[in-house]
């Protein structure tokens, strides 16, 4: 039971269903009941899992997958900030891939961006997805808890509209890269699960995936903010991965010798 109680996830959702009326959620609130808020029982109904893994989620004896958290905050009714805290309490596990195209990063290219020191810099997939990340981009993007993707770290990680300070630019020119990479691999199972999970979670997606596309490729912001060094001034440079097509290496510099190489260096510190 010590375990239970010190657990920070489990403590969360024990203390947010207690917050849940049940006449709020549709269930009757007649009758005594054992505990304020909901019973487990209930939440799990709600979330659509079973008691018993519901039940090792609040011990600390499970570890959710992104769509578990998700069920669990509209369960719950979290807001915004109740569900960043969420994800960042569960740091859920990767969602489980329909058996489709697989994108792995060579050793060589891994060799390469951990022996890259000066810039952040990191791998993406065909729609996205980030497969591998250097230290100093790990520390420059810690703050997120939508990191897997590059998609929704922009779209629905509540810490991207903090992060990137040119949001539409960097939306529109990442919004580019998955039109191109929708018509390259028109079947891509991961590809439409992307599509419809930013649709569903963000109404600027919706509304910028259904404008007519612009000619060209937009540049992206070159504004970031990172709270221990605040702000960057970075461009962003993109290499194509030859030997894998499909994947890119994506890097973020600083002009030499401007504040913004300075605060890069004081987060490399911290990366070590």
């Amino acid at each position: 039971m010590d375990s239970e109680r010190n657990d920070p996830l489990g403590r969360f959702l024990r203390e947010r269903r207690a917050r849940v009326r049940p006449e709020q959620v549709g269930l009757p609130a007649h009758g005594r009941r054992r505990v304020p808020g909901l019973s487990r029982d209930e939440v799990a109904h709600l979330a659509r899992l079973s008691t018993g893994y519901y039940a090792r989620l609040e011990q600390g004896r499970e570890r959710p997958t992104r769509e578990t958290v998700e069920s669990l905050a509209r369960a719950l009714r979290l807001d915004e900030q109740a569900v960043a805290e969420l994800y960042r309490l569960a740091r859920p596990a990767a969602r489980r891939r329909r058996p489709g195209r697989v994108e792995r990063v060579a050793p060589e290219v891994l060799s390469l961006l951990d022996g890259w020191t000066v810039a952040p810099a990191l791998i993406l997939g065909w729609s996205g997805d980030v497969l591998a990340r250097n230290p100093l981009a790990a520390v420059l993007h810690d703050r997120f808890v939508r990191g897997d993707n590059l998609l929704r770290m922009i779209f629905l990680d509540p810490a991207g509209r903090q992060f990137f300070l040119d949001w539409a630019a960097t939306a529109r020119a990442a919004l580019h890269d998955l039109r191109w990479a929708a018509r390259e691999a028109p079947d891509e199972h991961g590809l439409r699960e992307l599509v419809g999970e930013l649709a569903i979670g963000s109404p600027d997606f919706r509304q910028m995936w259904a404008a007519p596309e612009p000619r060209g490729r937009p540049r992206p912001g070159d504004r970031f903010h990172h709270p221990d060094v605040g702000e960057l001034r970075l461009r962003t440079e993109i290499f194509p991965i030859t030997s894998a097509p499909g994947l890119r290496l994506v890097a973020w510099p600083a002009e030499p010798g401007s504040r913004s190489a300075q605060a890069l260096a004081l987060l490399g510190t911290l990366a070590t």
